[in-house]
């Protein structure tokens, strides 16, 4: 089908990699690669891509073949890559069953561009089209995914990268990046785990259908897993509105399940723990990742994206590294670290380079407590170096960097010192619904839509504290804004200033972050563990004056 020469270009394609090539310019990526079409509009290139939703029929590995909802076929989702002062142009279309739309994940788009259906947008029903424009302003590691029923939709595969470049070469000789997620066995199965109402069929017998694992609405249609349900959001069809749960939780950790004895955000998170077990990287599992392939003495960038609902503990095996931006953000003169893992939640994103020196292949693993890590295993190949493929990696289980120490101090664009036009404070808990069987995850003692707006005008300086007063993760993710975190249990920070966009507040913590409020309109600020955010966890902030988006009520537009 490919000849020879495409053959050699498609195995490029599947294997990962992005090549900077000194002499040729040819460059190809591990990740499918969405082909613009290049444009001069006043001056500015405008890169115009096209992403189509649908169902596809992928392989998690040789023998494991899913029934998804991908982007032009394929998990991840088409790269888009950019370099700043570009345009970057989209047009999606939708050839789903259900609506759906894009969310730039981290990048500080237009308010109208950011993919919220009945926030900022509608959904984009079934065989329609809507084309989002922004400009690359910002270098860095993003990437997208539909915010439609996302608990839903993200979990089926709805998502893809989007990179930025700098307008000149960074000195890196190969760029990957490398994409984090984990899929639910109960689902590859067949075992009908439908927590939204939306499994329309049997699945074909020699596939798993994950149409039959819907996240946002575990109350309707049958399921293999009893008693987990994420929103009980009152949504008909797996397509509803917002309503509100009706339950307002006391923002600490509530009594779990009788008999268990367990809180309600650890009772959940052990279940959803046991059902999601098949972990890729790059949406394949154990033997069917792809190599990476370095050469001794090359500059390697790896870029990391977290989207799944897990944090994963990641480690490179024997090589030093060092961590040069988190969420796009780079970090002020990274140390050199080795065999010290680093930890990314769910909607982080991590930038490593080193400089590669091994003479022998190595891997790049999980440390993750879980037996599905053992399938997260990223094989590294060093050109002309000894086949070291089958030894076993070793066991350093070394503390994890501690990114809130780590660089060098100084600089930032706030501090604790500082005198703020807003503070708020989110109080992050868990209680049981009305039936005492499902979790609801609370900001303030209440569920979206019944959370109080934080309202800021445009040119303030604002404050927020995060308070986990829960017993389960809360990766905390703000929409188009950028936020410097001052403080964690009260403590200022001492490594280099930390811009965020996205923050894992564990059970007990506390942080204080600052952001300019210079991007109007109406933003998200939710939890991305996304079984959370479906489930409650979900505030907004609005610019005053901003005017609200009017929805078409008929679309069935679920934000969460």
């Amino acid at each position: 089908m490919f000849g020879t020469a495409g053959a050699v270009i498609f195995a490029a394609l599947a294997a990962g990699v992005f090549l900077n090539g000194n002499d040729s310019g040819t460059r190809a990526h591990a990740q499918y690669m969405a082909e613009p079409v290049v444009t001069q509009e006043n001056g500015r290139n405008v890169r115009s891509f096209e992403l189509v939703a649908k169902e596809a029929d992928w392989p998690l590995s040789a023998d494991k073949t899913v029934r998804v909802w991908a982007y032009n076929g394929v998990v991840p989702g088409s790269q888009i890559r950019a370099k700043v002062g570009d345009v970057i142009r989209v047009t999606l279309k939708n050839e789903l069953t259900e609506p759906t739309s894009i969310h730039w994940h981290g990048y500080p788009v237009p308010n109208g561009m950011d993919g919220i259906p009945g926030i900022t947008q509608n959904a984009v029903r079934p065989g329609e089209t809507f084309t989002y424009e922004f400009e690359a302003t910002v270098p860095g590691t993003y990437w997208y995914h539909s915010h439609q029923d996302s608990a839903n939709q993200v979990d089926r595969g709805l998502y893809g990268t989007l990179v930025v470049e700098e307008k000149e070469e960074q000195g890196v000789q190969r760029d990957y990046t490398l994409v984090l997620d984990e899929w639910n066995t109960a689902a590859l199965q067949g075992g009908g785990t439908d927590h939204g109402g939306m499994n329309h069929g049997q699945p074909d017998p020699g596939r798993a259908d994950m149409s039959s694992m819907s996240h946002g609405n575990m109350n309707h249609g049958s399921m293999s897993v009893p008693h987990v349900d994420h929103g009980h959001m009152g949504m008909a069809g797996g397509n509803g509105g917002t309503k509100s749960h009706g339950t307002h939780g006391n923002g600490a950790a509530a009594q779990g399940k009788p008999g268990t004895g367990m809180a309600p955000g650890a009772m959940h998170d052990r279940m959803m723990r046991e059902m999601y077990t098949i972990f890729t990287v790059n949406g394949k599992s154990g033997a069917a990742i792809e190599p990476l392939e370095v050469a001794k003495g090359e500059r390697v960038r790896l870029r990391f994206v977290n989207a799944g609902f897990q944090s994963h503990v990641i480690h490179l095996h024997g090589q030093e590294y060092a961590i040069v931006s988190t969420d796009g953000q780079t970090i002020q003169n990274p140390p050199t670290v080795k065999d010290r893992p680093f930890t990314i939640a769910p909607g982080e994103r991590y930038d490593v380079e080193f400089v590669a020196h091994a003479d022998s292949d190595w891997v790049i693993e999980s440390h993750d407590e879980s037996d599905a890590a053992r399938q997260m295993v990223i094989p590294v190949k060093v050109k002309g170096g000894k086949d070291n493929s089958q030894a076993a990696a070793d066991t350093v289980k070394a503390e994890p960097v501690d990114i809130a120490g780590y660089g060098q101090a100084g600089g930032g664009a706030f501090d604790l010192s500082m005198t703020y036009d807003v503070e708020y404070r989110m109080e992050l808990g868990e209680t049981m619904g009305r039936d005492g069987m499902e979790p609801l995850f609370t900001i303030n003692g209440r569920t979206y839509p019944d959370i109080k707006p934080l309202q800021v005008k445009q040119g303030d300086k604002v404050k927020v504290t995060l308070v986990n007063k829960g017993s389960s993760d809360h990766p905390m993710h703000l929409h188009g804004h950028f936020f410097q975190v001052l403080s964690r249990n009260g403590t200022p920070l001492s490594g280099a200033p930390l811009m965020k966009d996205t923050l894992n507040v564990k059970p007990g913590e506390s942080y204080v972050v600052a952001f300019a409020a210079d991007n109007p309109g109406e933003w998200m600020f939710h939890c991305h563990d996304l079984h959370h955010a479906a489930a409650g966890m979900v505030s907004t902030v609005h610019y005053e004056g901003s005017p609200k988006f009017v929805e078409d009520s008929t679309v069935g537009n679920n934000p969460h």
